[in-house]
């Protein structure tokens, strides 16, 4: 059986050599185009708010641990580094907000003892701190 008559020849088979021509053009096209359609962006500008200022000790502790040992909670340095004046810095600083449930930033040098981040993680627990994310500072001398 054949599949049809060109200029009274019969041909058995499909020519995929036009096919294949156009499955060609389409790949370098998509080629072209990926790129294009990762660096489209929205531009939208978000809302400015000009007088809802939010204060800064709403948005969480910060305790940040130097080499030495040092602890600070929001920028003011506690004399003693054991978990229970951690415990006591982070409650005041919470009954001074109104005991919100509020996320703790440990910010620990490269370089300080395990110890002095154990304590202040123990110290933020027993405080009733539920969130908290650790990060190291690397400082280059």
């Amino acid at each position: 059986m054949s599949i049809g008559t060109v200029s009274g020849q019969e041909f058995s088979e499909i020519n995929v050599t036009p096919l294949t021509d156009v499955f060609l053009v389409l790949l370098v096209i998509m080629i072209l185009i990926a790129p294009l359609i990762d660096k489209s962006e929205l531009k939208i500008k978000p809302p400015e708010t000009h007088n809802a200022k939010k204060p800064e000790e709403s948005k969480g502790i910060s305790i940040d641990i130097d080499k030495e040992g040092r602890i600070a909670i929001n920028g003011r340095y506690i004399q003693s580094a054991d978990a229970g004046t951690i415990q006591q810095a982070i409650t005041d600083f919470r009954k001074r907000i109104g005991n919100k449930d509020i996320s703790c930033t440990l910010n620990a040098d490269g370089d300080a003892k395990q110890r002095d981040v154990v304590n202040v993680m123990t110290g933020a627990a027993a405080a009733g701190i539920k969130r908290m994310r650790v990060s190291t500072i690397q400082t280059n001398e």
